[in-house]
């Protein structure tokens, strides 16, 4: 049998009418997504297909409207595939974990909303900031990073190449200038709403501690590859320390990435809206085969090829 991963996008992958598609051709993720809405005493639903834009992308509604739509896609994949691992993209580990058994969607739904509105109120709105930076090794960046008075962080290790930098909105500026003269290609400004993954979000990540305490986590069926410490892992105790530490600490998404590889995968799989993951899978390693499932067509060409050697 053929071994495929599982990924799951973050916060950046949403759009207006993700999954709308599935929803109307298929009773159970119907069925999943009004459960969904009684759950979190909102017309989700209604978010993720009608918008608008700017609605669907405040934290609180993003968040879990991603976890579910990632899910829709996972309910459905599973009546023909297991995945040997999971792993997700920031947010996406909230999905990862609920597709590996470790958190129910009920709870990870109201936990994840949560989550969004603390990392909103951590730090005041336009005060803190994120950008991609192009070109430059993660040793350049930390060590033009020293230079600044102001806090930022590595915040994202993506790719080759693309690394995100977060911090207060000055000191990503002034970044940006240390940075091109390290000799960054490119310095992008991303649009979020605050500085996730870096220092900053301690105040939430103490915060969403007490929030954990009452959620109920078990051991993972499959290994979960950690956004904090690119390993796998299955204790349902580590699960909530890492997800306490995750909200500070830098997504280590290539390492994770390398580490599922060296574990023979033949396939990583991005379960939910849009084609990040499966791009960035790509310019780790162009040999790898990804398949970004999120509609009919794409599903049909990833079993197809699942189920071709395997019959």
């Amino acid at each position: 049998m053929k071994r495929v991963a599982f990924m799951y996008p973050g916060q950046g992958s949403q759009a207006v009418g993700m999954t709308k598609k599935l929803y109307d051709t298929n009773s159970e993720i119907r069925s999943l997504y009004e459960k969904a809405n009684e759950i979190l005493n909102k017309d989700l639903t209604k978010i993720m297909f009608e918008g608008p834009k700017e609605l669907l992308t405040e934290t609180v509604n993003t968040q879990p409207a991603l976890l579910l739509s990632s899910m829709g896609v996972d309910l459905l994949l599973k009546q023909y595939v297991k995945p040997v691992m999971t792993l997700g993209h920031s947010l996406g580990e909230y999905s990862a974990l609920v597709s590996a058994n470790a958190i129910s969607l009920d709870e990870a739904l109201p936990l994840v909303a949560t989550r969004g509105e603390l990392m909103e109120k951590a730090f005041p709105k336009g005060k803190g900031t994120m950008a991609a930076v192009l070109g430059l090794s993660q040793q350049a960046i930390e060590a033009a990073l020293k230079e600044s008075d102001e806090i930022v962080d590595v915040a994202n290790l993506n790719c080759p190449g693309q690394i995100v930098i977060s911090g207060t909105t000055e000191g990503i500026e002034e970044a940006r200038k240390l940075l091109k003269e390290a000799g960054a290609k490119r310095v992008l400004p991303l649009n979020v709403s605050g500085p996730f993954h870096s220092r900053l979000m301690k105040q939430a990540s103490e915060k969403f501690f007490a929030y954990l305490q009452d959620v109920s986590f078990h051991h993972a069926s499959i290994p979960v590859y950690a956004n904090v410490t690119a390993a796998p892992v299955k204790d349902s105790d580590e699960i909530k320390d890492l997800l306490i530490k995750q909200l500070y600490s830098p997504v280590r998404f290539e390492e994770s990435i390398r580490k599922m590889m060296d574990a023979d995968i033949d396939a990583f799989v991005e379960v939910g809206n849009g084609k990040v993951l499966s791009g960035l899978v790509k310019k780790i390693d162009r040999k790898v085969k990804t398949f970004a499932v999120q509609d009919e067509q794409s599903m049909q060409d990833f079993i197809s090829w699942y189920e071709g050697d395997n019959q």
